[in-house]
Order: structure tokens, then sequence, then C-alpha cells
């Protein structure tokens, strides 16, 4: 019975000495199975490890030399989506055992090399993850140092047309705490792109005691792009203060860079701050300039919605209307100053500037913008207003509003794209226009008097020339009494001849106006016109015809029926031929016109007239001076009125 006693030191000792020979002779390298199947299954994706290397302690450090990371299963060519040549971990075992955190104070990346690739459908290999660790609650590991020496990324996206190399590693600091420095040259949407990012240590991304340091300077093609700041908690992007510039030659070209869509706008530099919140961006406090444009305001981001919602607030002291001009689907800047490109109209008057409205349903804006003055030469227009919506690629601006004197312009305009062109429908309603303003601007003549009336057009094509010559519509315009008769004619038809149809028609200059209305209709780039009647106190004049806006050939009747006797009145129509551009002014060859009967021959005064006026008279304030106007004699001779 005494003998076992005396055998446990021996077993003890037995143990102890297999204990000592097992830690003497194991392998770190005989788990390496079991850390590739964890990590493997946590990445979705197959890791290997070659070597396993474990130092215990309070902080233990972990070494894997050899380290592949490969693509997704079903990645087409299969490949490795990274190489280490050895990673380093310290882990703190007593944070796990005591509080369940994984705790790593650092990890070191020698010589990593990542091959970052995105398929026309926007499929990648760099999205990790597995229907395991998706259903992981226990809490993310606690973050400390990342060192990184000789570190490559080489990232190439079909869909974005990107290829280019990022050159990275780990500095020591002025503060000892370590910035991570990064290079990047090669091409994004399809331009050059080089870029250079000085940050703090990627690891202490996770401390929102101390304010993360960025500094980025890009450059895509000719889109330069500055960011400086910091961020206080960078991993939820929560407060920022960094500050942002954009500059370069054209907002469109920002669609790669920020996934928004902005229409064409001359060369810009704008700045404002940053910040982040909730899925929403916001650059606030935003100012700069469009062209000649000064611009400020604020602009935020929904990035939540596939599609993302832009919503901005913006005001200018003073617009210049070309700048914007991309907004409605035109070609913004100024021809004559170089910064919009030359059309050939081929003698044409109408504008054939393609429309285009290019990748806008990559994003929704709503946008709100005012301007106190508005600039440019012979410009009578004195502010703007506008409400601007695209939406899944259409345009809605509702309204878009002039001031212009005591009175208003306010379009209605939406359009949308409609296969190899754009489908446009625009109301503009003239409110008591401030006729001398409108005059004045054109440097010709002075005048008096307010102009109301109503614009429609409802067309499709690729320029606006198109969209006229095919589309459907009309122009009525009202105005009551005064005014000057020659500054009208020559304002209100853009073209050079108003002073010779004048003299043909042998008008005075200072005539009073006593009515005025034009109703005209277009129908498949046609013109016609309907009712035109101008009434002074010197004499009626009416116009009847039309114009073809396609072919832009004008055929046009003036006739005249003078109040008074005048040796200098040419007693016969006059004909307006020729195009819109070139126009040819003569008198009608044949029996001379009787002066009585022009106005009821043309169909300008009568019943039509008490039908039209309710139709066009919006908000004119004027006392119905055209319901006033006598209705030419047809069965009595009016009597002459002495000449004033």
């Amino acid at each position: 019975m005494t003998a076992p006693r005396h055998r446990w030191p021996f077993v003890v000792g037995t143990i102890a000495i297999l204990l000592v020979a097992g830690a003497l002779l194991f392998q770190w390298d005989w788990l390496i199975p079991f850390a590739q199947s964890r990590a493997s299954a946590a990445a979705g994706r197959t890791v290997t490890i070659q070597h396993l290397h474990v130092s215990l302690g309070r902080k233990t450090r972990i070494e894997a030399e050899g380290v592949t990371i490969g693509n997704p299963p079903d990645w087409p060519g299969g490949g490795d989506f990274a190489t280490i040549e050895r990673l380093g971990i310290d882990v703190l075992p007593l944070d796990y055992i005591q509080h369940r955190q994984l705790t790593l104070p650092v990890i070191d990346l020698q010589s990593p090399k990542v091959d970052a690739q995105q398929m026309k459908d926007g499929k990648n290999n760099w999205t990790f993850g597995s229907s395991e660790a998706s259903h992981d609650t226990s809490p993310g590991p606690k973050l400390g140092t990342l060192r990184v020496a000789d570190g490559h990324v080489h990232a190439r996206s079909q869909k974005l047309d990107a290829d280019f190399q990022v050159a990275l590693e780990t500095q020591d600091s002025k503060d000892g705490t370590g910035q991570i420095a990064a290079k990047a040259d090669g091409k994004y949407a399809g331009k050059p792109i080089n870029a250079q990012f000085l940050g703090g240590a990627l690891l202490s991304l996770r401390d929102t005691t101390t304010p993360y340091p960025v500094d980025l300077k890009l450059a895509n093609g000719p889109t330069k792009v500055n960011l400086v700041g910091t961020v206080k908690d960078p991993l939820a992007f929560e407060g920022a203060n960094l500050k942002l510039e954009f500059a370069g030659p054209d907002m469109s070209l920002l669609l790669a860079l920020t996934g928004l869509a902005i229409p064409k706008t001359p060369a810009y530099r704008v700045t404002g701050q940053l910040d982040y919140a909730d899925g929403v961006v916001k650059f606030l406090h935003s100012v700069g300039r469009v062209g000649s444009t000064d611009l400020e305001g604020d602009v935020e981001v929904d990035t939540k919605p596939d599609r993302p919602v832009v919503h901005a607030t913006l005001q200018s002291k003073l617009v210049d209307l070309k700048d914007l001009a991309g907004f409605i689907g035109a070609e913004p800047g100024d021809a004559a100053k170089g910064t919009k490109a030359v059309t050939k109209n081929d003698g044409r008057l109408l504008p054939n500037d393609p429309i285009s409205l290019p990748k806008l349903n990559a994003t929704d804006v709503h946008l709100q913008y005012k301007a106190a003055r508005i600039q440019g030469r012979s410009q009578p227009l004195d502010n703007m207003n506008a409400t601007l919506d695209i939406v899944n690629g259409a345009v809605h601006v509702h309204p878009l509003s002039f001031g212009i004197g005591r009175g208003q312009i306010s379009a209605d305009i939406a359009l949308d794209e409609k296969g190899q062109g754009v489908h446009a429908k625009t109301t503009i309603d003239f409110k008591q226009m401030d006729l001398d303003r409108l005059l004045s601007a054109s440097g010709i003549a002075r005048g008096a008097g307010a102009v109301s009336g109503r614009a429609v057009i409802d067309g499709t094509g690729r320029s606006l020339a198109e969209i006229l010559g095919r589309g459907n519509g009309e122009l009525k315009l009202y105005m009551g009494r005064g005014g000057n008769v020659s500054a009208l004619l020559v304002d209100l038809s853009g073209l050079q001849f108003g002073n010779a149809v004048l003299s043909a028609l042998g008008v005075p200059d200072r005539a009073t106006i006593q009515c005025m209305v034009i109703d005209m209709s277009l129908q498949q780039g046609t013109v016609s016109t309907r009712a035109a009647f101008l009434d002074t106190d010197e004499s009626r004049i009416g116009m009847g015809g039309g114009a073809n806006l396609r072919t832009e050939a004008l055929s046009l009747k003036l006739e005249t029926d003078a109040k008074h006797f005048s040796v200098g009145t040419l007693p016969t129509p006059i004909n307006i031929k020729g195009t819109l551009a070139s126009p040819s002014i003569a008198p009608e060859v044949g029996p001379l016109a009787i002066r009585g009967g022009a106005a009821i021959a043309l169909g300008i005064i009568g019943t039509p007239l008490a039908a039209l006026l309710p139709t066009i008279q919006f908000g004119t304030g004027e006392d119905g001076a055209c319901n006033r106007v006598p209705r030419p004699a047809t069965a009595q001779t009016r009597p002459a009125a002495p000449r004033r």
C-alpha cells in the first residue's frame, strides 16, 4: 500500500518533463489550419498562411508570414486580392478574458500588396464578409496603431474607367503619433489622376478624443480638389472641421469624383466647409465663382437612396445668365470671350447649340436660387429667382422669374430626354414689362408703358432651332395707352428694319400708342398671325402673314390706316420677305390699298379682338384702352380729326 505513495513524484516529474519537452518542441505552424479556417470563414474567401509565430505574455505578439487573401470564390479568373509579406499583431489577452473585447494595440504590415478590381456591373473584389460573420453580434476589435512599410495598391475599375497605383506607408510625425502618407498616380474616369494624402495614423481613426488630421491634394484631369482640416470621429465622419475646395473648367466633370451629376458650367472655383451626419454630406457656407457669377450657399447630399438626392440653397450678388445655361440643357459660357465653343449657324438667326441632359439621372437635384442683380451687355433684367428640380433625369424649372422694372417675366420650363433630342415644354408669362427698360437696354430708342402677355412652346429637338422648327405654341402680347411706336417696332422685331418700315408707312417717330395686340400661333414650326394690331394717335397698323421657323423664311404684310392726311404716307401694303437673319422690305406692287379698308382686310379689329383681350391682359392694370379703340367705318366716312 505504501508503494504507490512513492510514485506520485515520478508521475508529476514525468508530466513536467513532457510539458517542457512539448513546449520546446511545439511548432506554432501546427495551428495554421485552424487559423486559416477561422480567417477564411470571417473573410468569405480563402486565406492562407505560410508560417506562424507566437510570443506569449501580457502583450502577446502574433506574426504571420506569407499571408495571402484570395479573391471571392466566383471572381472571374480567380487570383488573389492581397498578399502580405509579414503581418504582426499585438494582442492583450486579459482584455478579452475580462471584457470580451479584442484589443490590438499594434498592427504591422510589411510589403502589403493589394489588387482591387471592379467590373462594369459594379461587382468588386474588396467587399468582405460571410453569412457567418453577418450574425456575429460581438463588438469589433479595439484598434491601436497601424504601421505600414512598402505598401502598394493597384486599383482597377471598368465601371469608372480607372487604373491607378497607390503607394502608402506610415511615417513618424512631429508629435510622435505617426501618420499615413499615400501617393496615387494613373487614370480615373479616363483622365490622368494624381493625388497626395497625409493623415493621422490609420488606426487612430477610432480615437474620438483627438481630432484626426486630413490633408488631401488631388488632380483629376483639369479638376483640382483640396481637402484640409480635422475630423473628430473619422469612422462616423462626425465632428468635421474640413475646408474643401473645388476648381476646374466645368462642374459636370465632378460626376466621376463625387457621384453627383452637375450640369455644364464655365470655369469655377468654390470653397466651403465639409461635414457628414446620418448619411448626409453637407457642403456649408460655400463661396466662389462660376464664370463671371459669384456664388454662395449650402448644399446637402443624402447618400442613403440608390440615387443620391441633392438639396441646395444658393444665391448670387451678381449673375451672368450665360454661366447658368447648362442648368436648362444649353451650352454655358460666352463665345465672344472664348469661354464657349462657337456654333456655326449657317447664316440663321435661331441658335442651334445642342441641348444636352447627360447623366442627370444619376442624381436628383432640388435647387433654390436667387440673384440680386443680373449683369450683361444690353441687359434689361433686374433680378432672378429660380426653383429647379431634376428628378430621374427630367429638368423642371418652376418658376424661373426675372424682375424688369415694375413688371416680371415668369417661365415654367420642363425638359426631358426623348429619343435623340430633348422634349421642351415652356410657358412664359409677361406681366407689366417695363417697355422703357426693354428699349433703353437695346440702345436704340426709348419708350414708355407696360407690356403683358404669354408665350407657350411645346416641341422636341436637339437645339432651340429644332424645337421651334418642329414645335407648337402661341404668343399673345397686349399693351395699353402710352409708349413710343418707333422704338416698339424696332424692339419687337428684333431685326434691323424697324425704321425702314416706319419710313415706308409714313409713321412719325414719336406717335403715342393707344393699343397694341399681337396674337400669333405656332403649328409644327409655322408661325401664323391670328391678330396683330397697333393703334396710335397717328394711325392704325395691322400685320398679317407669318414665318416658317424650320427654314426661317418670312412672309409678312403690314398695312396702315392713317388718321390724318400726310404726304409722307405710302398708301400701299408693305411686304417683308427673306429670312429672320436677312429680311427684305418692299411696297407691294399693284393697285394702292384703300386706307380705310386696310384694317378690315387684315381682320385685325372686330369680334376677334373682344375675345382675345381677356386672355392676354395678365395683370396689366391698364384702363381698358384697347376696348375703346374705334372700329373702322364700313358704311360711313369718319371725319378727319385736326392734326396735333
